[in-house]
């Protein structure tokens, strides 16, 4: 159901590289349930003018086509809030009946013009084309913020205080309780425990990214504090630059955008097709092949299914593609030993497999032997640095042994390991 405040257009604000203040490139158009963009005349007569991603929307004048199967630009998608922000928005828009609120109370233009302006990548959304005006959260302290996030849960409406402190949170991707906190020269997102969970997810998450690193992956700084008694996980920012004069913003395209696909299609996304564009279009492709593929195994490793074409981002500089650090490894919740990622890891297969990553380590132009080395390395360094992260995050006895063997290390992992890999399985068996 489209609201009936429903926006008909909506200006693109962006952030040119190295730039701290944005200028108006383009507009979004409504027509029906399609938005459609086309470039600015002043921003296509700039000399430093780039595409916002150029196999999308390339950089000429008149209304763009849109993908095949898309409603609106997915590389526009990408800056839109996801399930959280649009819980919030709904929430101040609808008050407590945004409790058991569908997202499609609210058109998409809503959306991006109702969020907060400091959002993923490079790109913001004004109702003018030629003053910008940030939608900006007030300096809320980590309580307030916490509070705010537990009456969004409850579907109860905030007071202008608290639903100011959380207007950072509504431009942010994923389903979990979140704000963003801006420190002198750092910003952070900050993730927040929720009422449902059933086990200290957010020092899951900590311990998995910090022995992901551990590992030699490429990830997001993460460190863990508490307010009102919960646990909060803070990600520092890597799309953000502090400079001496203000902020600079990095340009981001989620897998989705890259593999041309949008929420309907992207069980279809693929590690695989990920890594065939890899080869073609990213700088230096054989070190983010590698660093990919070693993504790929660590999130079986530690059982992070969550691994969808959204959690796969690369920074765009209107020229050329650069792999993101990682963001968002979280060990998942699994009743049995058999799993599934998100995304395809090799033809049909995505089951949660070492064996899948060996067969697939082709495409990611690895020998076998290479990859089996790297699910070596990983499953040695996970065991030896165990327990001193788990005491970092003061993680419980009984949460330690809910995650180990059943969500890191499980047994599933390593099923159909044999002749020259064999070892692979003893080795987890033993460590296990």
């Amino acid at each position: 159901m489209i609201s009936k405040e429903a926006y008909s257009e909506a200006f693109v604000w962006l952030w040119l590289p190295g730039a701290i203040k944005p200028v108006v490139a383009g507009k979004l158009t409504a027509e029906g349930e399609y938005l459609f963009f086309n470039y600015g005349r002043s921003y296509l007569a700039r000399d430093n003018a780039i595409s916002l991603y150029s196999p999308e929307l390339p950089l000429q004048s008149g209304s763009l086509p849109l993908v095949p199967g898309l409603k609106m630009p997915s590389c526009i998608r990408d800056a839109a809030p996801d399930a959280w922000g649009r819980r919030v928005i709904i929430n101040r828009k609808l008050g407590i009946r945004g409790a058991k609120g569908e997202v499609d109370q609210l058109d998409e233009l809503t959306y991006l013009l109702e969020s907060g302006s400091d959002r993923i990548g490079a790109l913001d959304f004004q109702r003018s084309a030629t003053e910008y005006v940030a939608r900006r959260a007030s300096n809320a302290t980590l309580e307030q913020l916490v509070s705010a996030a537990e009456y969004i849960e409850l579907g109860e409406p905030l007071n202008p205080e608290l639903d100011q402190a959380l207007l950072h949170g509504t431009s942010l991707g994923g389903a979990r309780p979140k704000a963003q906190i801006d420190d002198e020269n750092k910003k952070y997102i900050a993730k927040f425990s929720s009422t449902t969970d059933t086990y200290s997810i957010v020092k899951a998450e900590f311990i998995a990214m910090r022995l992901a690193s551990l590992c030699g992956l490429n990830v997001a700084n993460v460190s863990l504090t508490r307010s009102l008694h919960k646990d909060v996980l803070l990600i520092e920012r890597f799309d953000r630059i502090h400079t001496e004069t203000g902020w600079a913003r990095k340009i981001m395209v989620s897998a989705l955008t890259l593999l041309a696909l949008d929420e309907m299609m992207a069980r279809y996304a693929s590690y695989q097709d990920l890594a065939e564009l890899i080869r073609h279009r990213f700088v230096d492709a054989s070190a983010t092949l590698r660093e990919l593929f070693s993504r790929l195994v660590f999130n079986i490793l530690c059982g992070n299914t969550d691994d969808h074409a959204r959690n796969h981002a690369a920074f765009w500089d209107g020229q050329s593609l650069r792999l993101t650090p990682a963001y968002d490894i979280c060990p998942q919740n699994r009743t049995g030993n058999e799993a599934s990622q998100a995304m395809l890891i090799v033809d049909n297969d995505r089951m949660s497999r070492i064996s899948g990553c060996l067969k697939a380590s082709a495409h990611f132009l690895l020998s076998r032997e290479e990859a089996a080395a790297i699910v070596e390395q990983q499953l040695a360094t996970i065991t030896t640095h165990w327990n001193t992260v788990c005491n970092e995050a003061e993680l419980s006895t009984t949460d330690r042994v809910f995650l180990w063997g059943r969500q890191f290390l499980n047994p599933y992992a390593f099923e159909d390991l044999d002749d020259d890999v064999a070892y692979l399985k003893s080795m987890a068996a033993t460590l296990r």
